[in-house]
């Protein structure tokens, strides 16, 4: 694996020591704001620490998306008629990670580093620290230290790292997080993944596609607990027909390998035991907020980070420090972070130009967009997606919602064209007083890619009475949504 060190170019030492804005962070989200920003017209130095790309790119979305992409093609075409006889024999591992490895250019960073330059921001490699107001220190490669000065503004988006439990046995146990999950080219014969949520049941479908023996364990009831509740056991269904073990209502207590080799064996509250060969642990993130210099600042180490609406940080004063992405934990997706990165630009922008930033093109949609409207998806067989409010979650918000659900493979013509025996479900949290989309969830095979016309309807608060002229194309899955007017329609009729 390419060293951070050897990648790119660490730009040589210069007198040009201030800039209108410095971003710490060249993951997707740090590049998009200084990308912003520089739109702006703003000078803009970006620095990076370790592969200029980011976690996202190097041990997230991409690795794991190419890994799940065949197990989940070969699962699509044994749900059809005359498919399934074309597939014989088991997945190639050596073969998908090779594709992996193409896809994340075999964690050489140079490709993005060289986008980055292009872009216009200047790219500086080392550990970026704040050193008091709207200034930075860089400790580069060769160990020399270099100050940095913003004129306007400096931005946080600098992520996350996986929260491993400290459990009695868990230092020599070596576990797994999501970065030995997406970069390891070694099949386990036993895997176990501890967590429910997108990271546990992604890899729990990819590495059991890979011919893993895997247990997954969930210490809730329902896999994928943030997600309207019927997710979760079409997920838990899914996942048990492929072969994977699945144990909720359980925490792991101890783990024991000793000198760091050799069998896992996991100790349960359950009271008793798992033998394993690697153990994956998907239990959450904590912010990179612990050693970039925060307190310098007034703000506390190791802990996430309060912004606003334009992503500046609200404990700070003075208008000039931003918060993106992971860091302030708004919502720990990378389109989001993406999102926030156009917005944060905007408002720095805005005010490095003396113009209001109340009249930027993102001011009058942040709220609902960033809170009230997230999507989110999860590559699992069946695919998961959802965005906006669950319905419990509306109902505690205190909206007056009815929930409308409709069974995809019963009732969408183009889901059981896509696999014979379809099985999927979909449903609408509609706000009764404006009769708009709070929130819609869909599982079922190929349901991601459906996903952004509910966040569209969602986003755009697109009146029921407005949908129905938004005509779905036959014979496709996506005449769900026909189906989901359909049962509003018929309910609001029943219940007049």
């Amino acid at each position: 694996m390419t060293t951070p060190e050897s990648t790119g170019t660490v730009a040589e030492d210069r007198d040009e020591d201030v800039y209108d804005v410095i971003v710490l962070g060249a993951g997707p989200v740090g590049i998009n704001a200084a990308d912003r920003a520089h739109a702006e017209g703003l000078s803009v130095a970006l620095l990076e620490r370790e592969l200029v790309g980011g976690e996202c790119n190097y041990w997230g979305c991409v690795p794991s998306k190419s890994l799940l992409r065949p197990v989940l093609a070969v699962a699509d075409a044994r749900r059809v008629d005359g498919a399934r006889e074309a597939v014989v024999g088991s997945i190639d591992a050596k073969a998908v990670f090779g594709r992996r490895d193409r896809y994340v250019t075999n964690w050489d960073d140079r490709p993005v580093a060289e986008a980055v330059a292009a872009m216009g921001p200047r790219l500086l490699r080392g550990h970026a620290r704040l050193d008091g107001v709207r200034r930075v220190s860089l400790m580069t490669s060769d160990h020399r230290v270099r100050l940095l000065n913003a004129r306007h503004a400096v931005i946080l988006c600098t992520g996350s790292t996986a929260a491993v439990p400290d459990l009695p046995g868990v230092a020599e146990t070596k576990p797994w997080t999501n970065r030995k999950a997406t970069d390891s080219s070694e099949v386990p014969a036993r895997l176990v993944v501890v967590g429910a949520g997108g990271v546990g049941v992604e890899m729990a479908t990819a590495w059991r596609g890979l011919g893993s023996a895997v247990t997954l364990l969930s210490r809730t009831a329902n896999l994928l607990p943030r997600m309207e509740p019927f997710v979760g056991e079409f997920v838990q269904r899914g996942l048990e027909d492929s072969g994977v073990t699945v144990r909720t209502g359980v925490s792991v207590t101890a783990l024991r390998r000793p000198h760091g080799e050799g069998p896992v064996r996991v100790s349960l509250d359950s009271g008793d035991e798992l033998e394993c060969d690697e153990i994956l642990f998907a239990t959450g993130r904590t912010p990179n907020t612990t050693d970039i210099g925060v307190d310098t600042v007034g703000l506390r180490p190791g802990a996430w980070l309060e912004v606003d609406d334009t992503c500046l940080v609200t404990d700070v004063e003075g208008e000039w420090l931003y918060a993106l992405g992971d860091v302030n934990h708004r919502a720990m997706l990378t389109h989001q972070g993406k999102y926030q990165a156009r917005i944060a630009g905007a408002a720095i922008g805005a005010r490095a130009h003396l113009r209001p930033v109340d009249r930027t093109p993102w001011s009058a949609h942040v709220a609902t967009a960033d809170e009230f409207a997230v999507p989110q998806a999860f590559f699992t067989d069946p695919e998961a997606g959802s965005v906006g409010l669950t319905s419990a979650q509306a109902r505690q918000r205190g909206h007056r919602v009815r929930t409308v659900d409709v069974d995809m493979g019963a009732a969408v013509s183009g889901a059981n064209f896509y696999a014979d025996g379809y099985s999927g479900r979909a449903r609408i949290v509609v706000d009764e007083d404006g009769e708009f989309l709070l929130g819609a969830t869909l599982v079922g095979p190929a349901v991601a890619e459906m996903l952004h016309s509910a966040t569209i309807a969602v986003a755009g608060r697109v009146p029921i009475s407005r949908l129905w002229h938004a005509v779905p194309c036959f014979p496709t899955i996506s005449e769900v949504w026909l189906r989901l007017l359909e049962a509003y329609r018929d309910g609001a009729a029943a219940a007049s």
